[in-house]
């Protein structure tokens, strides 16, 4: 080959490199550009979640000093004092925004003190969320059951003991003591995440519940209009009429308005309810910058002395997801 043909391929080839490394270059700058993109938007998000969260903790301690005065003025259901039946109450903190609903305990249904006779407003409450009526009496009977301190192979109709528990593919025993917290609801035969904490399509019965009352009745001044439905003898109408009531009231419903705020339905209900407010309230907090839909939420459990002068922390969830 002669000189001119040797050097006219040198130069091809350091053409072909010269295009290679200014690919790779290329490829190299880009990869740095969208790594760099990535880490910029990610940094953006966690100092938008920060804020968020720092925004829903300031609502908590807004919820706590509402339920202190509240404590001073018991039976004031003015405007001036927050309701406890979840209401939810919104406010600007600096740049931000949000909202706070504030529950008694005793407006709960309290797993622990749940009976058979009582059962029923916790079937009617799954009901009314979609379960079918068959995997409702498997919770109902299988909560009994777990919490129950009884022969560890007898169960009820559709519950489930130990020797149920032990033929799952991680097993474990029965409890046959209280719950500790309502997710413990989870162990429990015929539970799931979507009926307990609820999905895109429906709401969970978790905020319904708790383990904090301490009794087997329901303080109606408190609570939600979807447990008030789920009483026996109520519907969704005359759940609508009590809240409706509520809020047109400047004082707290008293045992002697029941007869007639429940008409003939006080009969079925009233073993079920009273009008006794207790010292632990659960604060359901959200902040968020614009979209109360993209909010940053905070679940707290407070019990307070009997002066109310201090309280303590029973439960703590953060975050937490909140059908808006």
């Amino acid at each position: 080959m002669s000189a001119p043909g040797r050097s006219a391929g040198s130069r091809g080839i350091a053409l072909l490199m010269v295009l290679w490394v200014i690919t790779i270059l290329m490829v190299i700058v880009f990869s740095f550009s969208a790594l760099a993109r990535t880490e910029t938007n990610a940094a953006l998000g966690f100092r938008e979640m920060l804020e968020k969260r720092n925004l829903a903790e300031a609502a908590i301690e807004r919820g706590i000093m509402e339920i202190i005065y509240r404590g001073r003025k018991p039976n004031d259901m003015t405007a001036e004092v927050w309701r406890i039946d979840g209401t939810r109450y919104r406010m600007t903190i600096g740049d931000g925004n949000a909202s706070i609903g504030i529950t008694d305990e005793s407006g709960k249904l309290d797993i622990n003190m749940l009976s058979d006779a009582s059962g029923i407003i916790l079937k009617n409450l799954l009901v009314t969320r979609g379960v079918a009526e068959e995997q409702a009496d498997t919770i109902v009977d299988s909560l009994l059951d777990w919490k129950d301190s009884g022969d560890s192979d007898a169960h009820r109709l559709r519950g489930a003991e130990t020797d149920y528990y032990m033929t799952l593919p991680h097993p474990y025993a029965a409890k046959n003591a209280n719950f500790d917290t309502v997710e413990e609801l989870l162990l429990v035969k015929g539970m799931t995440s979507d009926i307990l904490f609820g999905d895109r399509e429906r709401k969970g019965i978790e905020g319904l519940l708790t383990v904090h009352a301490k009794t087997d009745k329901i303080n109606i001044n408190a609570a939600p209009r979807d447990l008030l439905a789920a009483l026996p003898g109520m519907d969704a109408g005359l759940a609508d009429t009590f809240v409706a009531e509520r809020r047109s009231r400047e004082t707290l419903l008293t045992e002697a308005d029941l007869p007639v705020l429940f008409g003939g339905a006080y009969a079925m209900a009233s073993p079920y309810v009273s009008t006794g407010d207790s010292d632990t309230f659960t604060i359901e907090s959200s902040g968020y910058k614009e979209r109360e839909q993209a909010a940053y939420s905070i679940r707290a459990t407070v019990m307070f002395s009997p002066d109310m002068g201090r309280y303590r922390y029973v439960y703590y969830k953060n975050p937490v997801w909140v059908m808006q």
